[in-house]
């Protein structure tokens, strides 16, 4: 998503005034401290990692296996094979009074090393198991014998309830795959949008890199990839993220939207109220490890790391680097509204505070009428502009109000509540739509402390959203809590007839605090005004589009027998490149992105293999020419889909407008598109687009046309028969009512709802 744009404009060594310089740590340094901070995370994690590095086991299996030993021993037997009594002779005599107690401290030795040698050899097989991809390359429905007994022994060996980390220690190393293979699907994937000359010319320089320096870099990245647990992931943070110097806002940022069609209560303070408190419910349940962990296709568990870092983190800017800030707690909010800065705290006597009681909290800031001080208006701009600036400016804002600093800085997340509403309207659902995605993208450039992992949006009309910063975790990570905090806000915490969230009031609680920026500085004032214009010349040139298609959804494309992402993402194409299509050319394509896919998702993708590969070389001061050329492409078309991961939560069925419309995010070229999509239930399909305004070449309308006539165009080769090729001709007539998804009894307005729907 956002880590595109990032990945276009990556450099890896880039000085504050953007002079280019050479990495200076050795390569086999760097490796040594990729492993270091791979075991620092593990020992930071130690309590956690010794309820979950157990698993599949238990800490009562440990006491079970100890009274069997005694009973055992009771019964004059020795499990142990001598063992136990050559523990006896090593431990302390004392006295010769204690005989039984060295028995006792035996066994519990004995049983101690038996129990970590079974749950070790637990771990190993799970490891080998998990190392196996045959069951990605079957077709779908069908299972052979081999996948079959694995799926058995996985299910044996993975034990039962699983917490959110239970698989960390047993997920295996992810792979280096072979430099050969990479080049070649690279070659593969860029042949068709190269001319012959400039692809015999790619090809060449691939050939040259194979013989002059893939061996030796490719050495090195086996070697950290049996030092570290995963050969990429911390350069891909470093280098695309946190090395960068381009502003957060649009580059690195994407948004999740409300329900489409209901808001379940026009008041602002009782959305907040009820959102904030399922928030914080999630991440209880996060921190007891009571999420369970994703699995793939429900077999493969996939790594949690990145959720340790959803809440209580902040990416701090610095000259040349930015770091994520992650504290273990907090308890409170940092709220902004019209130009002011509130502290929130959520939780009494170590209890949460009731939705109620945070509905009570957040209209007294709606209700207070003090003025915005001086420049606090528009300070959150700096977070909107170059981090190095950012970094600067920091470093004296930090002296002059540190205090206020460290309550936004390190408050379990960021609350605006807008002064405007958003959101689908009667008078012109296109264009409030769009405006509703620019909204959460951008905002006005200064009203989204853009540092914070997220911001929770919450509009005078009782609208969501979310922006959520990129570098800490991947869309899923945020889409998963997202759809937790409408389920749970809706479904289960609700709301009063009157809109107000359930429960009363709590008189008692103080008054939220009012943060005190002093800024005297002269050049803080200047640099917040210079900021807020750049914020603004960004926030306007990004061009959003937001569409539900409603002729058909998912369950059309499984009728076709095709997978629902390749099947969008081949009229994505065809939308982009307007090339003719028929039927065997588009199954051909479909297999091609499902081979790809699961590729990737086995650890056989080719980008993150090329990036290793460039960041190696400019360790060992090699220039490559080949290297240099794929790290220059631009990505002209940057697509992502919004998984929908707990369906359990919606009733799409009976309340099918009860459902999440996804998010967006900014375009990865200044001449290229963003579009993500997500499905939502079986008949839908919303889309958000984005482009630059500044560019002649795009327009997120026009493409927002031709995605629709690409579906309609990819649908109709499925279709036996006139009938329903005049179906779909007719319905591109009233394309542009129904690309809002706006059907007789939807049209133009969006519902609003005051009782929640029983689930």
């Amino acid at each position: 998503m956002a880590e595109a744009h990032q990945a276009v404009d990556f450099r890896p060594s880039l000085t504050s005034d953007g002079a280019e310089v050479e990495l200076s740590a050795p390569v086999l340094q760097e490796i040594y401290l990729s492993g270091l901070r791979s075991w620092k995370r593990h020992l930071s994690r130690f309590w956690n990692d010794f309820l979950t590095g157990v698993f599949p086991a238990s800490p009562l299996s440990w006491l079970f296996l100890f009274s069997a030993i005694q009973l055992a021993w009771f019964l004059q037997l020795d499990p142990s094979l001598g063992l136990m009594e050559k523990i006896k002779e090593l431990l302390p005599d004392w006295g010769g009074q204690h005989h039984g107690l060295r028995g006792v401290l035996a066994a519990a030795l004995f049983a101690s090393c038996l129990w970590g040698a079974l749950i070790f050899t637990l771990h190993v097989a799970l490891r080998l198991l998990l190392s196996y991809h045959g069951w990605l390359l079957e077709p779908h429905g069908a299972m052979s014998s081999p996948t079959k007994t694995w799926l058995a022994l996985v299910r044996i060996f993975s034990g039962r309830h699983p917490m959110l980390f239970s698989y960390q220690r047993s997920l295996p190393r992810q792979p280096v795959p072979s430099v050969h293979d990479t080049v070649r699907k690279y070659l593969e994937s860029v042949r068709p949008v190269l001319s012959d000359e400039d692809f015999d010319w790619t090809a060449v320089l691939a050939q040259e890199f194979l013989r002059l320096q893939a061996s030796l870099l490719q050495w090195h990245l086996r070697l950290k990839s049996w030092w570290a647990s995963n050969y990429v992931s911390d350069w891909w943070e470093e280098f695309v993220y946190l090395r960068s110097r381009n502003p957060l806002m649009v580059n690195s940022n994407y948004y999740m939207m409300d329900f489409l069609y209901v808001t379940p209560t026009p008041l602002q303070a009782a959305r907040a109220g009820n959102a904030i408190h399922a928030l914080l419910l999630y991440r209880h349940r996060l921190n007891r490890q009571e999420i369970p962990p994703t699995l793939l296709m429900g077999m493969r568990p996939l790594c949690s790391a990145q959720y340790e870092k959803i809440f209580n983190t902040t990416r701090i800017p610095g000259v040349q680097k930015d770091h994520i800030r992650h504290l273990h707690d907090s308890q409170h909010v940092a709220v902004f509204h019209q130009g002011r800065f509130f502290r929130v705290g959520t939780h009494s006597r170590n209890s949460l505070l009731s939705p109620r009681a945070l509905e009570q909290q957040f209209q007294r800031i709606l209700d207070d009428p003090s003025p915005a001080c001086p420049h606090e208006e528009h300070l959150a701009a700096l977070t909107a502009a170059p981090r190095d600036t950012w970094a600067q400016v920091r470093t004296s804002l930090k002296t002059q109000a540190a205090e206020a600093l460290e309550v936004v800085e390190g408050a379990a997340f960021f609350v605006s509540l807008d002064a405007e509403p958003a959101g689908l309207t009667r008078e012109d659902p296109a264009a409030s739509l769009d405006a509703y995605a620019h909204a959460l993208l951008a905002g006005r450039g200064h009203d989204r402390w853009f540092d914070k992992s997220f911001t929770l949006i919450v509009f005078s009309n009782g609208k969501l959203g979310l922006s959520v910063e990129h570098s800490w975790a991947d869309c899923p990570i945020s889409g998963h809590m997202w759809e937790f905090t409408l389920a749970t806000e809706c479904f289960q915490l609700g709301y009063s007839a009157d809109g107000h969230c359930k429960g009363h009031p709590d008189p008692t609680l103080p008054q939220p605090q009012r943060l005190q920026w002093d800024l005297p500085d002269q050049q803080i004032h200047s640099s917040i005004s210079v900021a807020l214009r750049g914020a603004k010349i960004l926030s306007e040139n990004v061009d959003c589009h937001v569409f539900p298609f409603s002729l058909f959804g998912k369950s059309f494309i499984r009728r076709c027998h095709l997978s629902s992402d390749s099947f969008i993402q081949i009229a994505l194409q065809l939308a982009h490149f307007r090339d003719p299509q028929c039927l065997a050319l588009l199954r051909v394509a479909v297999d091609k992105h499902q081979a790809l896919l699961k590729a990737a998702m086995s650890g056989q993708g080719v980008d993150r293999h090329l990036f290793a590969l460039y960041i190696v070389s400019r360790f060992l001061h090699l220039q490559s020419p080949f290297l240099t050329q794929v790290h220059s492409e631009q990505w002209q078309l940057s697509t992502s889909q919004i998984p929908v991961q707990q369906m359990h939560l919606f009733d799409v069925h009976n309340y099918p407008d009860y459902v999440s419309s996804g998010g967006g995010f900014g375009p990865a070229d200044e001449h290229g598109y963003g579009v993500s999509y997500i499905f939502m239930g079986d008949d839908m399909i919303t889309f958000h687009i984005s482009s630059k305004k500044s560019s002649t070449k795009t327009d997120s309308h026009r493409l927002g046309q031709h995605i629709e006539d690409a579906l309609l165009d990819v649908a109709s080769l499925f279709q036996a028969g006139q009938h329903f090729k005049r179906r779909f001709r007719s319905s591109r007539e009233e394309a542009s009512r129904r690309r809002c998804g706006f059907l007789s009894h939807q049209t133009g307005a969006s519902k609003t709802s005051v009782t929640s729907p029983e689930l």
